[in-house]
């Protein structure tokens, strides 16, 4: 399942960036991607989900990115890092289909395979922010009487 679920995000990574940089038809990008690396059918149906999920949700994730990078304007992110974070972000709030330590784990080894020496770390270091804040967040929002 991990090396399905593995495959099924370097679709979507893959088909989010020709999106991203090309502005080619959502449905047959990934449609093609698929054809052109066929997988499970669970798998398939998590890449086409996880991928519209993103797409559908792109505003909201953006605003979180620079609401946890603002040092970093979005359109200067590398195609490659800022998808990947998208694809992270959504996992982490709204498919909510792994555990976060997995998605994390997941969206550094795809940095690792497509972007830059430092995209693992930018990546980390983004993401490790986003749930130490909501973490946080999350206790104070215990604490109260």
């Amino acid at each position: 399942m991990k090396a399905a679920r593995r495959q099924a995000r370097t679709i979507v990574l893959q088909a989010l960036y020709e999106t991203d940089t090309v502005h080619h038809d959502p449905l047959l990008v990934i449609d093609n991607r698929l054809v052109e690396d066929p997988t499970d059918v669970e798998a398939e149906s998590f890449a086409r989900r996880l991928f519209f999920t993103v797409l559908e949700n792109r505003a909201k994730l953006d605003a979180i990115i620079q609401q946890h990078a603002p040092e970093w304007p979005l359109e200067q992110v590398a195609v490659i890092d800022r998808n990947l974070l998208r694809m992270a972000l959504c996992e982490m709030t709204i498919t909510r289909d792994a555990p976060v330590k997995v998605v994390i784990n997941e969206a550094i080894e795809l940095a690792k395979d497509f972007g830059s020496d430092s995209s693992p770390r930018f990546i980390n270091g983004v993401l490790g922010s986003i749930v130490n804040k909501s973490t946080a967040s999350a206790e104070r929002k215990s604490k109260k009487p």
